[in-house]
This record gives structure tokens, C-alpha cells and sequence, in this order.
């Protein structure tokens, strides 16, 4: 800990941000001046046809400023401020998606991000205010006094008494003039140094929240940035999905289907000349016909089974469990059943975890609970196995936190070294009486 606060004055970090907070002075004027002059002309004269063409302007300017202080602020100050849309990408949507100069004028003038700038430029001002005299007082004060003992001594040939406390009145007071006085003045000046150094951090975390609360993409906009990038993680699962059955189709059912009408193909042909190899041939088509059905039904509920549809998630998990290599036993505890799609996720979800159960785990137990919390429907996995699953890794925990993230859905994973491995899902809860008012 002593150690710490003995390197933190001297760290780069430190530094870098002592810097930036230093700079903040001039830039705070230079923004203040130039936001303030811009904008306060642009509604001066908004009553002519210049004003608010001029207003925009500004508007799109402080976008870029805004910019160049994101980039001040990840460099300097480390912050990881997500970037909103580009301006010029802004601009040209803009163009595109409104008809005529007055409506893309109003759509720039009404732009919260560009508004949020402005919000910015005009707050660094007093902030960089606040921040130059702390830097001054931090840097400025303590090194002057650390070097007090270097800089004294023209003072005093030159007739001045040096550093001193009530002596402005000529009533005398006290001056650092002796040897001890000059070390303490400087050992004065080391704990100011490492006293500030904390605070600067501090100013400088805070500084981070005020520009990424400002400067960042607003909540709607990083919602709908979201919502697209769960677009198309849906999209690309089910393009997925899609190829999965086609391929299954093409390999397995299909290629037996062809096979079996040529065999039913030679038995007609036999049937005339050989009825005994003809009756052979039908009956192994009829046993590859009850392969080929087995097949679809697997993979009809791969799909959505049936058994969801019709009980309910209690036998249809039962049937999962049945299924799997690993004893495990079924909790579900719901009055009500969700609407079709998040049951069908629940149930893919738990299908997926017994999976990675049967072939990672060695566990010799399992368990799977359900259970609603509110406007959630909670999904556990447990066993006793080996642990050490981490979504981190690569593995299919992976894709199925992005599949119900997408959905607004949470994975959390907690698997230690040597087990026991709980897995826990939780989805948004719909009901499935509302879901059939709302599509009629």
C-alpha cells in the first residue's frame, strides 16, 4: 500500500491524466468561446434564413469536437467510450432518409448527440477551470516546493527573504531561510505530491464518467445498436439452423429415400420372374421405411418437438433426461406456461447444457430446475463433474449466451476446477394468454 502511494505521483498514468486535466484549462476557453459565439449568432439571427442554417453548422462542427475530446479522452485518460455513428455516415442517412433542404435541416437541429456536444463544450470551461487550478496547485505548488532549496539561494543574494508566512504586513513572521527550514519546505512539498496524486485519479475517473455520459451514443441509440447486432446473431443461428436440417436431409433421409425406390424399383421388375427375391426385396424396403421415419421424427424435434407442444416443458425436459447418459433430475416449478418461443428456448437450452453434460462433464449426477422469478424464467443445469467450463474458452457456451442474449436472455456459468458445475439461464417471461390477445 506505501509503496503504491509512493510510485502513483510518478506512474504514467498519473501523469497522462495530470496532463489532460491541465490541458482542459485552454481548452475549456477555446470551446466556451466558440460554442457561445456560434450558437448564441445562430439564434440571434434565426429569425432571418442564415440563422438556422448556421445553427446546423455549429451543430455538425461540435459533432467533430466532440470527436477530437473522445480521442483525448481514450488516449489520456484510457476511457473506453463506445463511438456513435460516424458524422459523415450520419449526414449522408440523413440525406437519404428525408426529402427537401427544410427537413434535413430540422433533423440536424434535433439530433440529441450533436445537442449533447454542445452540452459538453460549454460545461469544459468551468471544469477546466476547476482542473488547471488543481494541477497548479498539484504540480505547480509541490515541485516549487521540493525545489525550494535550489531556487532560495539567488532569492536571498538577490535581498528577498525567500518563502515566508505573515511577513506581507512587516510585523516579521517566519521565513524558510535555514538549512532545516529548506528541507522541510521541500518534505512539505513530497507529501503535497503524494497527496494529490490520489485525488487526481479521482478527478480524472470522474472526468471519464462526464465525457462517456456526454460524448457516447445515447440509450437509444446504443439499444438499437444492440438490438441490431442481436438481429443478426438470430439471423446468422437460424441460417445455421437452416443448413444443419438441410444437410441432414441431404445425407440422411434423403439418400435413404432414393435408395429405397430403387430397391422397390428392382422388386417390381422381379416380381413377374422371381416373386420369393421380389417379397425379400419389399420386406427390407418396409424395415428401411420404419429407419427413414425414425430419422424425421429425430429430426422433427430437433426442430420443435411435439411433445413441447402439446405437455409443456415438464415432460418434454423429462424426455431430454430420459435421453441422456447421465442420471439427471427434473424440477419444474411454473403455475403458468410461458409464451411458445421462450418455452422453445428453455428447452433447446437445456437440451444443449445435458449435451455438453453426456460428453465433457464425467459427472455422475445431473439436475435441471425451472422456475419463474418475477418477469423471468429461470433455467439451471447442475452436475458433479470435473468443471472447468469457461464460455471464455471458445466453447458452445459461447454461442448459446449469444442466442439468449439475443432474446434479452443472461448466461452465467460457474464451474470451478474439479466441479461441481452450475450453469444458469435466465429468459425475459412472456405469457402465453397475452402473446394470443396481442396476435389477435
Amino acid at each position: 500500500m506505501i509503496k503504491t502511494l509512493l510510485r502513483m505521483p510518478f506512474e504514467p498514468r498519473t501523469l497522462r491524466e495530470g496532463l489532460h486535466l491541465l490541458l482542459n484549462g485552454p481548452l475549456g476557453v477555446l470551446s466556451m468561446v466558440l460554442t457561445v459565439t456560434f450558437l448564441a449568432t445562430g439564434f440571434g439571427l434565426s429569425v432571418t434564413f442564415i440563422g438556422l442554417p448556421l445553427l446546423a453548422l455549429t451543430l455538425i462542427a461540435l459533432r467533430w469536437w466532440a470527436k477530437v475530446s473522445r480521442g483525448r479522452a481514450r488516449v489520456m485518460l484510457g476511457a473506453r467510450i463506445e463511438e456513435p455513428e460516424r458524422t459523415g455516415a450520419w449526414l449522408r442517412r440523413v440525406r437519404r432518409e428525408e426529402t427537401g433542404w427544410l427537413a434535413v435541416l430540422g433533423r440536424v437541429l434535433k439530433e440529441g448527440q450533436s445537442w449533447r456536444g454542445a452540452a459538453h463544450a460549454l460545461l469544459l470551461l468551468p471544469w477546466g477551470a476547476f482542473t488547471f487550478l488543481l494541477m497548479g496547485v498539484a504540480w505547480a505548488g509541490s515541485l516549487s516546493m521540493v525545489t525550494y532549496p535550489l531556487w532560495f539561494w539567488p532569492l536571498r543574494d538577490a535581498g528577498e527573504p525567500g518563502i515566508g508566512i505573515g511577513t506581507d504586513g512587516g510585523g516579521g513572521g517566519w521565513v524558510s531561510d535555514t538549512p532545516f527550514e529548506l528541507v522541510l519546505v521541500a518534505l512539505q512539498g513530497v507529501a503535497l505530491l503524494l497527496v494529490t496524486a490520489p485525488v487526481i485519479r479521482g478527478v480524472a475517473a470522474a472526468e471519464r464518467w462526464m465525457t462517456a455520459a456526454l460524448l457516447g451514443p445515447s440509450a437509444a441509440a446504443a439499444r438499437v445498436r444492440e438490438l441490431e447486432s442481436d438481429r443478426a446473431a438470430v439471423v446468422d443461428t437460424s441460417a445455421a439452423d437452416l443448413r444443419r436440417i438441410e444437410r441432414d436431409l441431404h445425407d440422411g433421409a434423403q439418400a435413404r429415400l432414393v435408395a429405397l425406390a430403387m430397391d422397390l424399383g428392382m422388386a417390381k421388375e422381379k416380381l413377374a420372374t422371381d416373386p420369393e427375391a421380389a417379397a425379400r426385396m419389399v420386406d427390407e424396403a418396409h424395415g428401411e421405411v420404419k429407419v427413414v421415419l425414425q430419422e424425421l421424427r429425430d429430426l422433427a424435434r430437433g426442430i420443435h418437438p411435439a411433445i413441447l407442444t402439446d405437455r409443456g416443458l415438464g415432460p418434454s425436459l423429462s424426455v431430454l433426461a430420459a435421453r441422456c447418459t447421465v442420471p439427471v433430475t427434473v424440477d419444474v416449478e411454473l403455475a403458468a406456461r410461458p409464451a411458445e418461443a421462450v418455452e422453445g428456448i428453455a428447452y433447446f437450452t437445456v437440451s444443449e447444457l445435458l449435451q455438453n453434460v453426456s460428453k465433457h462433464s464425467g459427472a455422475r449426477r445431473a439436475a435441471v430446475e425451472i422456475w419463474r422469478a418475477d418477469d423471468r424464467l429461470m433455467v439451471q443445469v447442475l452436475d458433479d463433474g470435473r468443471g472447468g467450463a469457461d464460455p471464455a474458452a471458445g466453447s458452445g457456451l459461447a454461442g448459446l449466451a449469444d442466442r439468449l442474449a439475443a432474446v434479452d436472455g443472461v448466461l452465467a456459468v460457474d464451474s470451478p476446477r474439479g466441479g461441481p458445475t452450475t450453469v444458469s439461464a435466465a429468459l425475459p417471461w412472456r405469457d402465453r394468454a397475452a402473446v394470443g390477445v396481442r396476435r389477435g
